[in-house]
């Protein structure tokens, strides 16, 4: 039977559920009247020491006023406290422009009778690493590359409790494979680049940092799905990421696109909560399907 709404990509969205704070009240007693003008001269009053501006007040004070998902937590620094010598050096803007043109060409958009995801090409042999959620109940898929060609892929096999699956293409001609990163752990702060085809947008690039490790984040459906591990990212992905490659700035693929996390659940997209499994365990995963195990 038919499945009546086709999923895209990130299908329904998972993860851990997010319920929107209730933003803090907060009101200010009414300013005393401002006494009527008087004709007599002003006695001068005492002369008071100038206070000191607070500009954390001010700044926690507005948020709290602006709400958020969830709570914060806020420290000042002392007036003694040393300022840093130097700040690290920013990664200029076209490093990253060579990392998205670098990697581009070995991602690719994943069409299926149900839907549509993406896809990232990850040995020699041409074969592309996907999610199993894109391709569910799928034997053969289409894919397109980043230069527009249109191929046939074989769906080898799939690993749905860990969200894997493996294609193979008609041809391996013109395919190149991403770097993995699968010797290195990433690290919080790192910069990401999330790259795919969101609401059938391929090649759409966006840009964040590593936000956590190791969360535990339910992967895959039904009765075959668990709580896995998976790094959490603020790059925007939305249906249709999944499968793609969450990349470091040298360009290598440090994740799989999975999962978001959503404020509403029927109209699922980035809030800035998005998961990816590590490539490692995505790799590992994959050779098992490869070797038929």
């Amino acid at each position: 039977m038919s499945d009546p709404h086709p999923r895209s990509g990130l299908g329904e969205p998972r993860g851990p559920s997010f319920f929107p704070g209730r933003p803090h009240e907060h009101t200010e007693p009414p300013a005393p009247p401002a006494p009527p003008p008087s004709q007599a001269t002003p006695h001068p009053s005492p002369t008071r020491p100038p206070r000191t501006p607070r500009p954390l007040a001010a700044a926690v004070l507005a948020a709290v006023l602006a709400g958020g998902l969830a709570g914060y937590a806020a420290g000042a620094l002392g007036d003694d406290d040393p300022v840093p010598a130097s700040a690290p050096a920013a990664r200029a803007p076209g490093d990253l422009q060579a990392v998205a043109a670098r990697v581009l060409p070995s991602v690719v958009s994943v069409q299926t009778d149900r839907g549509q995801g993406s896809g990232f090409v990850f040995d020699e042999r041409g074969r592309i690493l996907t999610n199993a959620h894109v391709v569910d109940g799928s034997s053969r898929v289409s894919v397109e590359l980043q230069d527009g060609r249109r191929l046939t892929a074989e769906v080898i096999g799939d690993d749905p409790a860990h969200d894997v699956a493996v294609l193979e293409p008609e041809t391996s001609r013109g395919l190149r494979a991403a770097d993995l990163a699968t010797g290195t752990r990433p690290a919080v702060g790192d910069t990401v680049l999330a790259i795919g085809s969101p609401l059938g947008l391929s090649g759409t690039v966006t840009s964040g940092i590593v936000s956590a490790l190791d969360r535990s984040v339910r992967l895959g459906e039904g009765s075959e799905g668990g709580q896995r591990r998976a790094l959490q990212t603020d790059a925007s992905i939305n249906p249709g990421n999944s499968g793609g490659p969450l990349v470091d700035d040298e360009g290598r693929v440090i994740g799989i696109n999975t999962a978001i996390a959503t404020l509403d659940q029927n109209r699922g997209g980035s809030i800035g909560i998005g998961f990816a499994i590590p490539v490692g365990d995505a790799v590992e995963a994959a050779r098992t399907i490869i070797d038929g195990g």
